[in-house]
C-alpha cells in the first residue's frame, strides 16, 4: 500500500512544532516620560493611565512597568485615593 504524494504532504509529524514568534519587549512607561525616582501622587492624569474602568490597578505585565516602579505606582495611587484625588471605585460599581 503506497500513499499518494498529497496524503504524505498533509500528514503532520508530532515532533514538528510551529516557530515561536518573538514579541517585542515592553517598554517601561515611566522611563519614557522621564520619571525615575518619584511618582507624584498629585499627577492624576498619569495615575489614571494605570487604572482600569473599575478603578483597579493594572498589573505590571500589562502596563510594562518594572517591579520597582510598580511598587512606587501602588503607593502613589493609595496616597491619591486617600486624599480623594482618585476614587476608590468607579461610579458603575458602587450600586
Amino acid at each position: 500500500m503506497k500513499k499518494s504524494k498529497a496524503a504524505v504532504d498533509t500528514f503532520k509529524l508530532t515532533q514538528q512544532t510551529p516557530k515561536k514568534t518573538t514579541s517585542q519587549k515592553k517598554r517601561d512607561p515611566f522611563k519614557e516620560r522621564g520619571v525615575d525616582k518619584y511618582i507624584d501622587f498629585r499627577d492624576v492624569r498619569l495615575l489614571s493611565r494605570f487604572l482600569n474602568d473599575q478603578g483597579k490597578l493594572l498589573p505590571a505585565r500589562i502596563t510594562g512597568a518594572s517591579a520597582k516602579m510598580q511598587r512606587k505606582l501602588t503607593t502613589a495611587v493609595k496616597r491619591a485615593r486617600h486624599l480623594a484625588l482618585i476614587p476608590f471605585v468607579s461610579e458603575g460599581t458602587k450600586y
